[in-house]
């Protein structure tokens, strides 16, 4: 009994800070969301069940909300995942900078992401951003153009930025990968008669797809909980709110702890699900 209860007692306190910070907020978010509590509304609290998840999938922001999320995720998904392999294969030749490129490269992935936020929209501010001056000046535009006026443009911007400071992890799993193919595959495959082109479609891109896997779960987890870089570029504007935004507004603008909780609550089973597939995929790997 001793020798069991030995190993168990170092486990104490993980699991103690576990439940205080975890799980028990996990319950109380869960309560929370199965009942009418607005704090401006006080000595109304009642239980409702479902009702708050179901006003959420009738509610025209949420639905806004959800594509929103949406567009970022297959932007950063699709651009992300194209820039991580060409990155990868860029670090992976060997010459003198490619030191150089490689810290360089993990800058934006070591910033904070509300500090990438501002960097970009320094970058595409409205009146005299970097790009503006820049497109003024070698005369391809006569006058600033309002690039996050539109929800579109923010989306744009919003997705460019999360991509920025993903790409760089996903850039130096691939690179991993990489340098664990043997040169001797390609000798072999090039004296066949094979192209570039073929040898990075039959030996390269199979070899590659452990990282690719972990990259686009990486990139989903990612694109659904955005919230800083919206923050930065746009602040609260109800047209650009990610999932994250919205239940920051539902909860402590508007008070609203049973529809903020619900909306909590959907967030992490978008993300759970996503977890899923990543644990699932790593135990068969």
């Amino acid at each position: 009994m001793k020798r069991f209860l030995y190993p168990l007692s170092f486990l104490g306190p993980s699991v103690l800070l576990l439940a205080a910070f975890v799980y028990l907020p996990l319950i109380v978010t869960f309560e929370y969301s199965l009942q009418h509590y607005k704090l401006t509304e006080p000595g109304q609290d009642s239980f409702v069940g479902l009702l708050n998840y179901l006003y959420l999938l009738s509610d025209k922001a949420f639905q806004m909300t959800l594509l929103n999320n949406a567009f970022i995720l297959l932007f950063v998904l699709a651009v992300g995942l194209v820039l991580s392999i060409i990155m990868g294969l860029v670090l992976n030749k060997k010459n003198i900078l490619t030191p150089l490129l490689t810290a360089l490269i993990i800058i934006p992935w070591a910033l904070p992401p509300l500090i990438n936020g501002i960097i970009w929209k320094f970058i595409f501010f409205p009146g005299y951003g970097f790009l503006n001056k820049l497109l003024l000046l070698t005369g391809i535009i006569d006058e600033p153009i309002a690039w996050t006026s539109s929800r579109l443009g923010i989306l744009v911007v919003v997705s460019l930025a999360v991509v920025w400071r993903s790409v760089p992890f996903g850039a130096v799993l691939v690179l991993a990968n990489l340098q664990h193919i043997p040169q001797e595959y390609y000798d072999a495959f090039y004296m066949d008669g094979g192209s570039p082109w073929q040898a990075f479609r039959r030996i390269t891109l199979p070899l590659i797809a452990p990282s690719l896997a972990i990259i686009v779960v990486t990139f989903l987890s990612t694109a659904v909980s955005v919230f800083d870089e919206i923050i930065a570029l746009s602040g609260y504007r109800f047209e650009s709110q990610s999932l994250e935004v919205y239940t920051y507004m539902t909860t402590f603008n508007f008070l609203d702890f049973g529809t903020g909780s619900a909306v909590s609550y959907i967030a992490m089973l978008l993300s759970g699900i996503i977890g899923y597939f990543y644990i699932r995929y790593m135990k068969i790997r």
